[in-house]
């Protein structure tokens, strides 16, 4: 199970009891918390790490092979939890402490980037150290001062993704290369579109010239809104899945939809006609990033930890497990010495003009956004 895997869906919903409206961040379905604690000797100090399921490297006999490492590098005691399932649920849970001004009990959580930069606007999280933090200099360039982040202070990121097209070159017996074959007739009732709004919109803003790193209003949005309503009214969409897509692109239930590339990098791996394409006008990105929650308690200690995992031996470990797009620069080099031919799969390591097209959703303010999950949700509950 990728991170992805725990993402809602809407087939799902019933079983798990999560409505609607609470998966329209990224929300995780099914996923058990595994709590970690290795206690170390000594008194180096603890530190809290809070995470998403099954998003980082594990070995045969359960343990956490970083958070092991780490312990054995520094001599803190880490508990290291999977407790993080739902953007929107998180944000529920930590609002009204952090609003009241009080601190929550991580020293370190990794949200999308969305909810880290409205974190960051609410200033619920902290400056990070960045002088003791020398190998955050290995950052990949393109998420230097990122959109979430502008400043580049307060986050890290732990993974990075992208959303495109994934196909099943059985089924549409066609390469496809843009957007705009989920909208050809040829594919009615055959089409998936993500319950992740920043996506599925995303995708459609850009095939539409729109940038979606400047938006501002509900109004520079509302033709993609506009569009995706008429697909769903014409019935050329079959549904609005989370992870689950996988399972349909595979039985040929969808002949395409928008997916995460991490996911098609496993399974293209067994099933070569599932394809994944950054769509021709562009793709979106995705990140979760560390941050410290206002008030953490243990900020050497975090400090610490986010420099373990960027330098690029130990960032291999956990790519080499997750697959997904590590934002390290140097851990390419690393995997090939672990998996050959991991580190020439293009969706875990994607060259400079692959990453030259994809783009990350803006930063919406508290009323834009209420606007966007609104009209999101009438879509895609209706």
């Amino acid at each position: 199970m990728s991170r992805r895997r725990f993402l809602g869906a809407a087939g799902a919903l019933g079983a798990s009891g999560v409505t609607l409206p609470s998966i329209l961040g990224s929300a995780r379905v099914g996923a058990a918390p595994r709590p970690a604690r290795r206690p170390a000797s000594g008194d180096a100090g603890s530190l809290f790490f809070e995470n998403w399921p099954e998003y980082i490297d594990l070995t045969e006999d359960g343990h956490v092979g970083t958070v092991d490492r780490f312990i054995e590098a520094t001599g803190i005691d880490m508990t290291y939890s999977e407790a993080f399932n739902d953007n929107n649920e998180y944000f529920a849970r930590i609002q009204p402490v952090l609003g009241r001004g009080e601190t929550i009990e991580p020293d370190i959580i990794a949200p999308t980037s969305w909810l880290a930069g409205r974190l960051v606007m609410l200033e619920w999280v902290d400056k990070l150290p960045l002088d003791q933090i020398p190998n955050a200099a290995n950052l990949r360039d393109d998420l230097v001062k990122p959109a979430w982040d502008p400043s580049g202070e307060y986050t890290l990121p732990w993974q990075t993704g992208f959303a495109g097209i994934a196909y099943n070159l059985e089924v549409t017996g066609r390469e496809l290369t843009s957007t705009e074959d989920l909208f050809d007739p040829e594919f009615k009732g055959k089409i998936g579109m993500l319950t992740e709004m920043r996506d599925t919109i995303g995708l459609i803003l850009l095939s539409l010239g729109v940038d979606i790193s400047t938006i501002e209003s509900f109004d520079e949005a509302a033709e993609a809104f506009e569009k995706l309503e008429q697909a769903k009214s014409d019935g050329q969409i079959r549904s609005f899945t989370g992870n689950d897509y996988i399972s349909d692109l595979e039985t040929g239930n969808f002949a395409a939809c928008i997916g995460w590339s991490g996911d098609v990098a496993s399974l293209s791996v067994d099933n070569p006609n599932i394809r994944f394409v950054i769509p021709e006008e562009g793709g979106t990105s995705w990140a979760d990033a560390m941050v410290l929650p206002k008030g953490a308690a243990n900020v050497e200690q975090a400090a610490k930890w986010m420099d373990f995992v960027y330098d690029p031996e130990q960032a291999a470990q956990i790519t080499a497990y997750v697959q997904y797009v590590s934002p390290v620069k140097g851990v390419q080099e690393e995997v090939a010495k672990i998996d050959p031919e991991l580190a020439e799969n293009p969706l875990v390591f994607p060259d400079e003009e692959t990453i030259s097209r994809v783009h990350t959703f803006a930063n919406l303010s508290e009323d834009v956004e209420a606007e966007f999950d609104e009209a999101f949700s009438s879509i895609v509950g209706a």
